[in-house]
């Protein structure tokens, strides 16, 4: 028997106020509040609301032959409690049927899996937590940010407690191969991994209202009879889209609600597929192939890659300086819960104020969310439209001037704290398990290797004392073979804890035609 497997991503990101250069040092306040309250109201009674509604009457209508998925970023949980808890029961009253799998993610919705190991685990125990609070719901599947995986995610994932995972079954990775069937993790073959459909997926998700496409108008009937069409032998058909398809991006008007409703019925009635969630798709099904996935992949744009997020100077600038605190922000967490637990035991206070430590914690969450580095995206070509629709700033440039500006003032607010400029080798972690192996992730950038300071140098200096100016003129200064070797002991100083605030007016604005 053949099955449907569904999956909604739902996420909303605290979107950026217009931060001007003068502002740094004077005003902490980053976040746009009435744009995102405004978004979110809209989006929840054209989307979510109606929608969640509708699913929930299809339930009950078929029963368990009906399932349907989600994941629910952090921000967006975050957001729905403080200005739409209405939402917040609609999934719930979803999650008590048993029909409905809540799977888990990062709660920025960010990049972390490509860059930190450890901020990548606390960000998805933290999701899983408030997910928990919220909805009562465990996951046991995965997907990461926009589905972006690789080999190495994949077996971090695992190590993490996930058996199946959700990612694109991108056509340059897949070959000849179809995404129809159940896959496995090419470094630990026991993650299972289901790939998205990508046509089938986005004949609803960007296609349905298209006049121009060959497909439209696209009905329940026509889309069962392209199921239909599908070998017999394939497993499974993964429909893995944005929940904001219906009502948000494809308007109740271009008739995307009506297709939902009947899109059951007409499979039971026309089909031999059922309906099933990755969970339980993970307990039936068995890997036919691994997939080998070297490079990140992702479902964004033409290339399914990270091209929308990173690639282009201003978003490489932007990304590596805001994971350049990493270190930093592990200390400040540690360092926030130990003043709680002094607290707790009645321990002497201290300057820093707990609350003012996890404020700048929450920013530093907020600023780690994907769309940040989405809005600098630079392409302009077959996937400009989709990136003009989802950006709220002018140009690429704009978005990148803004967040250096929010980040530069986060960066110094760092600064002030002189705990973090005596930061020890090996810092406490908080939430760390001892257990735990703390890999680091191959596909980041490790830190450079540091050597002492040898009793050479100061002999060396001596014995090169006349030759000073001799070498300030040329640009390679020759130096006997013994005294070169003493020399390069001593060239590594050890890192420095300072703070340096990013100057950001000094950057050219890119060439989109050079992209």
């Amino acid at each position: 028997m053949k099955s449907i497997c569904f999956y909604f991503q739902v996420h909303q990101p605290f979107r950026l106020r217009s931060y001007r250069f003068f502002e740094i040092g004077n005003n902490h306040h980053y976040f746009d509040d009435y744009q995102n309250r405004y978004i979110l109201r809209r989006v929840a009674d054209k989307c979510y609301l109606p929608m969640n509604k509708l699913l929930l009457d299809l339930i009950k209508e078929f029963g368990f032959q009906f399932k349907v998925s989600f994941s629910i970023s952090g921000v967006a949980l975050e957001q729905f409690k403080k200005y739409t808890p209405e939402v917040i029961d609609s999934f719930r009253a979803l999650a008590e049927t048993g029909c409905v799998e809540f799977i888990a993610e990062t709660y920025s919705h960010s990049l972390s899996a490509l860059r930190n190991e450890h901020e990548f685990r606390t960000q998805v125990k933290k999701q899983q937590q408030l997910l928990k609070d919220l909805i009562g719901y465990e996951s046991t599947t995965f997907r990461n940010t926009e589905l972006i995986y690789s080999n190495d995610i994949g077996d971090m994932v695992y190590r993490m407690g996930f058996d199946v995972m959700l990612t694109e079954g991108a056509k340059h990775v897949l070959g000849w191969k179809s995404p129809n069937y159940m896959y496995c993790n090419a470094q630990n073959p026991r993650l299972k991994l289901l790939l998205k459909n990508f046509r089938l997926s986005d004949d609803i998700a960007f296609r349905f209202s298209q006049q121009s496409w060959e497909g439209w108008p696209l009905t329940a009937d026509k889309f069962v009879g392209w199921l239909n069409q599908i070998d017999p032998r394939e497993e499974v058909v993964n429909l893995f889209m944005d929940y904001e398809t219906f009502g948000e991006h494809q308007w109740p008007e271009t008739g995307i609600f009506d297709f939902m409703r009947a899109l059951p019925g007409t499979v039971f009635g026309n089909s031999d597929f059922t309906f099933a969630t990755p969970g339980e798709l993970g307990r039936t099904l068995q890997p036919v192939a691994p997939v080998h996935v070297p490079f990140p992949i992702s479902w964004a744009d033409e290339e399914r890659d990270l091209t929308a997020w990173l690639g282009n100077d201003l978003q490489d600038d932007a990304f590596d300086t805001l994971y350049s605190l990493s270190e930093k922000m592990d200390y400040v967490m540690s360092y926030s819960k130990n003043m709680e637990a002094m607290a707790a035991s009645g321990t002497a206070g201290h300057k820093v104020s707990v609350d003012e430590l996890n404020k700048l914690y929450d920013d530093w969450l907020k600023l780690q969310t994907s769309d940040h580095f989405y809005y600098m995206c630079t392409k302009w070509f077959a996937d400009g439209d989709v990136h003009k629709y989802f950006n709220p700033y002018g140009t690429p440039y704009d978005a990148y001037i803004n967040f250096m500006n929010v980040l530069s003032d986060f960066m110094l607010r760092l600064s002030q704290h002189s705990f973090l400029n005596t930061i020890p080798e090996s810092a406490p972690v908080a939430e760390e398990s001892k257990a735990e192996t703390k890999k680091v992730v191959r596909i980041s950038v490790g830190k450079k290797p540091t050597a002492k300071k040898t009793s050479t140098k100061k002999a060396t200096e001596k014995k090169t004392a006349t030759k000073k100016t001799v070498e300030k003129k040329t640009e390679k200064p020759k130096v006997s073979s013994t005294k070169t070797a003493a020399k390069k002991t001593t060239k590594t100083k050890s890192p420095t804890t300072k703070i340096t605030v990013k100057k950001t007016t000094s950057k050219k604005k890119p060439n989109p035609d050079s992209e």
